[in-house]
C-alpha cells in the first residue's frame, strides 16, 4: 500500500511537471498539485523548436496527454466522441491522436497463450506466426491454424497491461481530486463520474470474453443476412486475456480499385454498407462503433464483414424513437418536433430558454435544407449538433455521438466508391420505419402494459406508503428535511456576523465593567496602578484584546 502511494506521488509530480512545461501552469498553481512542483523543476516551456505559446491552447492539451501514456490517450479518444463534454476544438486536437505501439515479444505472447489455455501452443495451433498483424496499447494479433485446420487470428493481451491501467485508473482518481474545483470552474462538472465511466470501459475492454459474446450477439442478430458475415468467435479457446477468432480475407472496403478488379460495383458496395449500419442501429438498437475502413472488410463475393468489436455502442427502445424523431424533425424542417425529441434523448435537459433552443434548431434546419445534395455533409451537420448540445449543457447518451461519428466515416467511404452519396437520403427510409414502429398496435400496447403496470404498482403500495405516513404524525415522528442550495456563502456570511458580534458584545461589556469598577469601593489589599484599581486595568486589557480580535477578522480576505 505504501508502495503504490509513493508510486502515485512520483507519478502525479511527473504530471505536474509536464502541465507547466507545456503552459499550463495555472492548473498547477491553482490546484493541489502546486505543493507537489518546485520552480526548479518546471523545466522550459519549449515543444520542438518553438516555444508552447505559438501553439493553441487545445493543441497543448493534446500535447500533455500524449506525453503522458496510453492510457490518457485512450481516455481523450474516448472523450472526443462527447461532444456535450468538451468544446468542438479539443475534440479535433483529441482526434488526432494515436495509441499504436509497438509490438512486444512473441516469445511472451507464446507463453500468455500457454498460461491461459494451460496446455502447449503445439497442442492448440499448427501453425503460430511470429510476426503480429497488427499491435495496440492493450494487446497484438497473430495468425494462426489450429489443429483442425481452421486459419484464426489470436489476440494476446499485453503481459503488464493490466498493472498499468490500473495504475493509471488510479492516478486519474487521484487528479480528478486536486483539481475537481479548477475543472468544475472551467466547465467540467462532474470529472469524476466521466473517469468513473472511463474505467468501466477499460474494464471491460481488457476483458476479451467481453468481445467475444458481443460477436455471438450480432452473429445471431444476422445470421439470416447472405452478404453480411460476422466471423466466429472460438469461445472454448477464449479466456479474459485471449481472443481466438476466425480468419477472414478481404479488401479494405474503401479500396476501390480492388473493388473493381473483382468486378463488384463500388456505389453498390457503399450502398450496401450503409444498409447494415442503419439496420443495426434503428432495428436492433446495437451497433459496431468503430467502422473504420480497416474494420470493414469486403469478399470478392461482394460479401461485407465486419471485425474488431472491442466496441460496441447500445440504444434503449426510448433512445433510439427519440433519436429518429430529431432527424425526422430535421426532414420536415420542423424546429420544435427536434427540440422534443432532444429533450427525450437526454438524460438531463435543463434547457433554460426552450424557445431560444428551437430558434438555434430552426437556422440549423435552414441552413442545411437550403444546400444541393452534394454540398450536404453528415460531417458538418454532426459538428452542428455538437455544439448545440454542448452549447445547451444537454447529457445524451454516450452512443448518440458514436452513431455520429460512425456516420460520418461511413460518409467519408460512400464518397469514395459513390459520386452521388448522401447520407441523408439513405436515413429517411428507416425514420418512416421508426415512426411505423413507435406507433405500431404491438408498441403501443407495450407502452400501454408497461404503464398499466406501473399504475397497479403505485396503487398497491400507496395505501400502505399512507398508512406510514399517518401512524409517524400521528406519533409525532413525521420529519422534514429540506436542503436550500446556493445559500453556503450567505450562510458562511451570516456565521462570521454572529461570531464578531459576539465578540463586539463582549468588548462592550468589559469596556463598561472597567469604567464602572473605578466606582468601586476596594479592601486596602487591592493593587493599584497610576490611580487605578488592578481590576480596572485587567477589564481595559480583555476589551483591547477583543478589538484587535475584531480587527484582525475584518481585515481578513473572505473565503469564496
Amino acid at each position: 500500500m505504501f508502495k503504490n502511494t509513493i508510486s502515485n506521488l512520483n507519478r502525479i509530480r511527473q504530471v505536474a511537471e509536464v502541465l507547466a512545461r507545456y503552459g499550463f501552469e495555472d492548473v498547477v498553481t491553482n490546484t493541489a498539485l502546486r505543493r507537489l512542483i518546485t520552480q526548479k523543476r518546471r523545466g522550459s516551456w519549449q515543444h520542438a523548436e518553438k516555444t508552447v505559446f505559438e501553439t493553441t491552447r487545445w493543441e497543448r492539451i493534446r500535447m500533455v496527454i500524449e506525453e503522458l501514456g496510453p492510457t490518457f490517450i485512450k481516455l481523450a479518444q474516448a472523450l472526443s466522441n462527447r461532444a456535450d463534454l468538451l468544446p468542438q476544438p479539443l475534440i479535433d486536437e483529441f482526434e488526432k491522436l494515436q495509441s499504436d505501439v509497438p509490438p512486444f515479444d512473441v516469445t511472451l505472447a507464446k507463453q500468455i497463450i500457454e498460461r491461459e489455455l494451460g496446455r502447449p501452443i503445439s497442442e492448440v495451433f499448427t501453425e503460430f506466426e511470429d510476426v503480429p498483424l497488427g499491435s495496440a496499447s492493450i494487446g497484438q494479433v497473430h495468425k494462426a491454424r489450429l489443429l483442425t485446420g481452421e486459419l484464426v487470428v489470436v489476440k494476446v493481451q499485453r503481459p503488464d497491461v493490466q498493472e498499468k491501467v490500473r495504475t493509471d485508473l488510479s492516478l486519474l482518481h487521484e487528479l480528478v481530486r486536486l483539481t475537481a474545483g479548477f475543472l468544475r470552474n472551467h466547465g467540467l462538472g462532474n470529472p469524476q463520474d466521466i473517469v468513473d465511466a472511463f474505467e468501466r470501459s477499460m474494464m471491460k475492454e481488457m476483458d476479451y470474453t467481453s468481445e467475444a459474446r458481443s460477436m455471438d450477439q450480432f452473429r445471431k442478430l444476422y445470421e439470416n443476412y447472405e452478404t453480411f458475415y460476422i466471423p466466429k468467435p472460438y469461445r472454448e479457446l477464449s479466456t479474459t486475456k485471449i481472443l481466438v477468432i476466425e480468419f477472414v480475407s478481404g479488401c479494405k472496403i474503401s479500396d476501390r480499385e480492388k473493388l473493381l478488379e473483382w468486378g463488384l460495383s463500388p456505389a453498390t458496395v457503399a450502398e450496401k454498407g450503409m444498409d447494415i449500419y442503419l439496420t443495426q442501429i434503428f432495428e436492433f438498437g446495437i451497433f459496431h462503433a468503430d467502422p473504420h475502413p480497416g474494420n470493414v472488410l469486403v469478399r470478392p463475393d461482394g460479401t461485407l464483414v465486419l471485425i474488431d468489436f472491442g466496441m460496441v455502442g447500445k440504444l434503449t427502445k426510448q433512445q433510439k424513437y427519440a433519436f429518429a424523431g430529431v432527424f425526422i424533425g430535421m426532414a420536415r424542417q420542423d424546429a420544435r418536433s427536434m427540440a422534443l425529441n432532444f429533450r427525450r434523448l437526454a438524460v438531463t435537459a435543463d434547457i433554460p430558454d426552450m424557445r431560444r433552443f428551437e430558434a438555434d434548431l430552426n437556422d440549423l434546419i435552414e441552413d442545411f435544407t437550403t444546400l444541393d445534395v452534394k454540398e450536404m455533409s453528415m460531417s458538418d451537420l454532426a459538428d452542428r449538433l455538437q455544439v448545440i448540445i454542448y452549447d445547451y449543457k444537454l447529457q445524451v447518451p454516450g452512443a448518440v455521438f458514436l452513431i455520429l461519428r460512425a456516420l460520418v466515416i461511413l460518409e467519408g467511404i460512400g464518397k469514395v466508391l459513390h459520386p452521388n452519396f448522401n447520407t441523408f437520403e439513405f436515413v429517411r427510409p428507416y425514420g418512416a420505419r421508426i415512426i411505423a414502429e413507435q406507433y405500431s398496435t404491438e408498441n403501443i400496447l407495450s407502452e400501454a402494459q408497461y404503464t398499466g403496470s406501473q399504475l397497479l404498482a403505485l396503487l398497491t403500495t400507496l395505501p400502505t406508503d399512507v398508512r406510514q405516513i399517518m401512524r409517524k404524525i400521528s406519533r409525532g415522528d413525521l420529519r422534514v428535511k429540506v436542503e436550500l442550495g446556493g445559500y453556503q456563502a450567505l450562510m458562511r456570511k451570516a456565521d462570521q456576523l454572529v461570531s464578531r458580534s459576539i465578540i463586539a458584545v463582549l468588548a462592550v461589556a468589559f469596556l463598561l465593567f472597567s469604567g464602572l469598577s473605578l466606582l468601586g469601593r476596594y479592601s486596602p489589599e487591592m493593587t493599584y496602578y497610576r490611580g487605578m484599581p488592578a481590576v480596572t486595568w485587567w477589564g481595559f486589557s480583555i476589551t483591547s484584546f477583543l478589538l484587535l480580535i475584531l480587527l484582525i477578522l475584518g481585515a481578513k480576505p473572505e473565503r469564496k
